[in-house]
């Protein structure tokens, strides 16, 4: 910088007069390392920008209408001061954008509430906050919105799910639909038959599936085992198919996937308790988003119901054997020619027998058919033509109850509870 050389004295006192212009000359570098500030950087205040908040355009007739972005909650304290924002915006670095997304970018990737509305999401996950669309929260209050509805009108077990985010907009539009029927209405209110028909809309259309099919087939069954001694050993049929009537229910609801609306367990709970209670209803359901299940939480889920079947089988045997006692005596002291023809059941045996066999196999065929083949294969190919649905359902249904009868007479006569009729042995 150059001052312009003095010739006289008025030239100086018109010099102090009036100020000098000042000319700055650049000179022109090799693109390189910028050489060190003789300050700290930290004395800079930090750089402001501006935000231009969304606006929501008026939707074409048709349209659906989709929920508005929320105001940036920083929007009414930046905009007096835009000018400003907009001119020292970009000097710095990112690292002094509010402090807050340091990793989400414009909503973290997964939602559209984080970078643009001045969410503090600090590491990208699904939006910026409670009202993101992509939170399950989120999602279920807003569907519960649309459909005019309160949390506090929900069971409570479904509300608490909702609050913590476990369930999302799908199953508040599920349980609506289905409060539609009276009777599916009514059984809601019990929070097994929730948590089952809110995992599987077709729960019920299986379990009228399963008590037709167990009569015919277990019959069936019976008749091509047994041969020309089916009405010989007709009390055995009986018992049988007693048993499987009453255990068919059971063997439907304890293994069918369900929806996670159980609230966690007292703090003075014991270790096999939590454990337990972590673990899946069916070793093999898929698990909803949020939530996933280890391999021994899965195996778990086995040792669970095999606990539930046995006492259930065991039950269930106890009712059919002595049911078919009684109908044995009843038939002899009508006929007296029948006294020594009949021969009652041993009824503890067969009905422990009958308990260890639906534990493990019963167990293991029903899990591996309503997790395996219903939910994972045929579900996800006829998801939209219901019908076919359930007739591929009923088929495959038919076809595992019929194996049953068939094991269930080869390991009742492999035990000794059961005896194949003389001519058979003969």
């Amino acid at each position: 910088m150059a001052l312009p050389p003095s010739s006289s004295a008025s030239s100086l006192s018109a010099a102090s007069a009036q100020p000098t212009p000042l000319h700055l000359h650049l000179t022109s570098r090799a693109p390189g390392r910028l050489p060190l500030l003789p300050f700290s950087r930290a004395a800079l205040p930090p750089p402001l920008r501006a935000r231009i908040p969304r606006t929501n355009l008026p939707a074409a007739p048709g349209t659906p209408l989709h929920r508005a972005l929320p105001p940036p909650p920083s929007a009414s304290a930046s905009s007096s001061s835009s000018s400003s924002s907009i001119a020292g915006g970009g000097f710095g670095s990112d690292e002094a954008d509010d402090g807050h997304n340091h990793h989400g970018g414009d909503g973290g990737g997964g939602g559209e509430g984080g970078g643009d509305d001045g969410g503090h999401n600090d590491h990208g996950g699904e939006g910026g906050g409670d009202e993101s669309p992509g939170d399950a929260r989120g999602e279920a209050l807003f569907v519960l919105a649309q459909l005019g509805r309160k949390l506090d009108t929900l069971p409570s077990d479904l509300a608490a799910a909702i609050e913590s985010g476990r369930i999302g907009g799908d199953i508040v539009s599920r349980f609506s639909e289905l409060e539609a029927n009276g009777f599916i209405k009514w059984l809601l209110q019990f929070e097994g038959f929730r948590e089952r028909l809110l995992a599987d809309e077709l729960f019920l259309t299986k379990l009228g599936i399963e008590c037709v099919i167990g009569l015919v087939a277990k019959t069936a069954a019976e008749l091509q085992k047994r041969g020309d001694n089916f009405f010989k050993e007709i009390e055995v049929v009986i018992s049988d198919v007693v048993m499987a009537i009453v255990a068919d229910v059971m063997l439907v609801y304890l293994p069918a996937p369900t929806i996670g609306l159980k609230p966690p367990l007292a703090r003075n709970a014991s270790a096999i308790a939590n454990f337990f209670s972590s673990c899946p209803d069916n070793a093999f359901q898929i698990a909803l988003a949020g939530r996933s299940f280890t391999l021994v939480q899965r195996l778990g889920a086995f040792v669970r119901n095999a606990a539930k079947l046995l006492a259930v089988g065991t039950t269930a045997s106890f009712i059919g054997t002595s049911v078919t006692n009684t109908v044995l005596k009843a038939k002899a002291a009508v006929n007296k020619d029948l006294e020594d023809e009949v021969v009652e059941i041993p009824v503890v045996q067969t009905s422990v027998a009958y308990g260890v066999y639906m534990a493990i196999s019963s167990n293991l065929r029903y899990q591996l058919l309503a997790g395996v083949i219903e939910q994972r294969i045929l579900e996800p190919l006829l998801h939209n033509q219901k019908l076919l649905l359930s007739a591929m359902s009923f088929i495959v249904r038919t076809g595992n109850t019929f194996l049953g009868s068939l094991l269930w007479i080869d390991y009742a006569r492999w035990i000794g509870v059961q005896k194949a009729h003389d001519h058979e042995e003969a």
